[in-house]
């Protein structure tokens, strides 16, 4: 090995909530280096969380982040000509960065106004164990769960 391995980034926490979770979701949130508008985006969706259900906006987002996080996934491995699909634990990097993708990318899909109002009913429906981010982490177990035969091909 040439090149050493690149370090793991310092995150800095959130100004408001003082949590790295939320400033990484800001920042996938963000398009174009504008970071302003995707906190007031985040900030208002706790906003519209906390009038809706009457609970901590914060708390609701947690629900749903760790309810979104994917244990297991499938990787392609090549074994004598013919592709497996391989079930592999999720490194817990990964799954918050999964989390964070499925997220944001259903939450966009969706109906609503705005983006804060599509986001915080992702939120609701993830922590509640529905909406679309839960049924592609189920789908991914199931994927895993399905090729369970082919786990001895891991290493």
């Amino acid at each position: 090995m040439r090149k050493k391995r690149a370090g793991t980034r310092i995150r800095i926490p959130d100004p408001r909530y003082n949590d790295v979770l939320v400033s990484e979701f800001i920042n996938n949130i963000m398009e174009g280096g504008q970071k302003h508008k995707a906190r007031r985006i985040l900030y208002d969706a706790f906003g519209i969380i906390e009038e809706r259900t009457k609970l901590n906006g914060i708390d609701v987002f947690k629900k749903a982040m760790s309810n979104a996080r994917p244990m297991l996934e499938v990787k392609a491995r090549r074994v004598g000509g013919a592709t497996y699909q391989v079930p592999t634990e999720v490194r817990s990097g990964r799954s918050v960065a999964l989390a964070i993708r499925w997220l944001i990318s259903y939450a966009t899909a969706r109906k609503e106004r705005s983006m804060a109002q599509k986001l915080a009913s992702e939120f609701i429906a993830a922590s509640t164990g529905e909406g679309s981010a839960i049924k592609k982490k189920e789908d991914t177990h199931k994927m895993a769960e399905a090729n369970k035969a082919f786990a001895h091909f891991k290493w």
